[in-house]
């Protein structure tokens, strides 16, 4: 199976004028074709910041990394942005929907974007059904409970039919009872249609439900746990 996600000896320096923060320090990763990755650890080890390196939400400042067998490093801003329009879904903890649109609004949001306004419309209703939805278009954010919401951050992720799912803490504002549910829609995802994800979290019994669980701590992975 090939490698989805690749990164090798990847260093991230943030310089704000008087520290210079080592936030990835030779960082190695890889991640095959609709694998489920979790990865830990304690807050500040830079798991956010290896997820937005690895995006192309933020550049790096030594290393390597290919998505799909494509070099990210080498790619412009604007290349960039049509990968992870056409080939990413983003799911964050504190959902980040417009709240003046309705769910289905939302989720076509991507597709607009991209521009695939085709049947955005059908589209978007489909990825609701996905994630239990259905009975939920018209309604804004405002009427949605905490996990409502996040399934339909789910539904934006997946509308665009993406080959990577970064998902951010996704359970992180949620309730235990919730969380389980969030977690079998997007490990039922993943075995049903086969996106590549990677999941950040700092809770083990959530990072459990993945194929492979990896350990960071101050910048690079430490250790495989699952």
């Amino acid at each position: 199976m090939k490698n989805m996600i690749y990164a090798e000896g990847v260093h991230k320096y943030y310089d704000t004028g008087e520290v210079k923060v080592h936030a990835l320090r030779g960082l190695n990763l890889s991640v095959k074709d609709g694998e489920m990755v979790a990865i830990i650890g304690p807050s500040g080890a830079g798991k956010t910041t290896l997820m937005n390196c690895l995006s192309g939400l933020d550049t790096i400042s030594d290393g390597k990394i290919w998505l799909d067998g494509k070099n990210l490093v080498n790619m412009s801003d604007k290349e960039k942005t049509r990968m992870r329009a056409q080939k990413m879904g983003f799911i964050f903890q504190f959902y980040n929907l417009l709240p003046v649109l309705t769910a289905v609004e939302n989720v076509e949001v991507p597709l607009l974007l991209s521009g695939k306004s085709k049947d955005a419309r059908r589209r978007a209703e489909k990825a609701l059904n996905i994630v239990g939805l259905g009975h939920r278009y018209d309604h804004r954010p405002s009427a949605l409970s905490g996990g409502e919401r996040q399934r339909v951050t789910i539904a934006r992720a997946l509308v665009n039919e993406p080959d990577i799912i970064w998902a951010d803490e996704p359970t992180g504002d949620l309730d235990s009872k919730t969380s389980e549910r969030i977690l079998d829609i997007l490990v039922k995802l993943n075995e049903m249609i086969g996106h590549t994800m990677v999941l950040i979290t700092h809770e083990r019994d959530i990072a459990e439900r993945a194929d492979r669980i990896l350990y960071m701590e101050n910048g690079v992975i430490k250790k495989r746990l699952k």
